[in-house]
C-alpha cells in the first residue's frame, strides 16, 4: 500500500544543538513531535541518539514541502561558522 504524503501545509526546517555541541539539521511537518522523538525515542534519528539531550536553536516555517527540503539540503552543506551566524541572527533559543 502506497502512503500519501502531504505536500502542502506547514513544514519546518530546524537546527538542533546536541549535548556535545554538534549541530543537526532536519525537516518535519510536526516540530514538537519530532523534537520529542530526537530526545526520547529510537525514532529520533541515529545521529542524535548518542548526543542527547538536544535543543532547538533554529526553526523556519515553510508552506510547501519542496521549499523546506531545498532549504534543509542547503543548511546541511553550510560550515559550522555559517550555521552559527544564521542561528545568531534568526535562531530561536529554546529548549525542547
Amino acid at each position: 500500500m502506497k502512503r500519501k504524503f502531504k505536500r502542502r501545509g506547514v513544514f519546518y526546517v530546524y537546527i538542533l544543538e546536541c549535548a556535545d555541541g554538534i549541530y543537526y539539521t532536519g525537516s518535519t511537518n510536526d516540530l514538537e513531535k519530532r523534537i520529542k522523538e530526537h530526545n526520547d525515542s529510537r525514532r529520533g534519528g541515529k545521529y542524535t541518539r548518542d548526543r542527547r539531550p538536544v535543543k532547538l536553536v533554529y526553526v523556519k516555517e515553510y508552506k510547501y514541502y519542496k521549499n523546506a527540503i531545498k532549504t534543509e539540503r542547503k543548511l546541511k552543506r553550510l560550515p559550522r561558522r555559517r550555521k552559527e551566524e544564521l542561528i545568531g541572527i534568526y535562531g530561536r533559543k529554546r529548549t525542547e
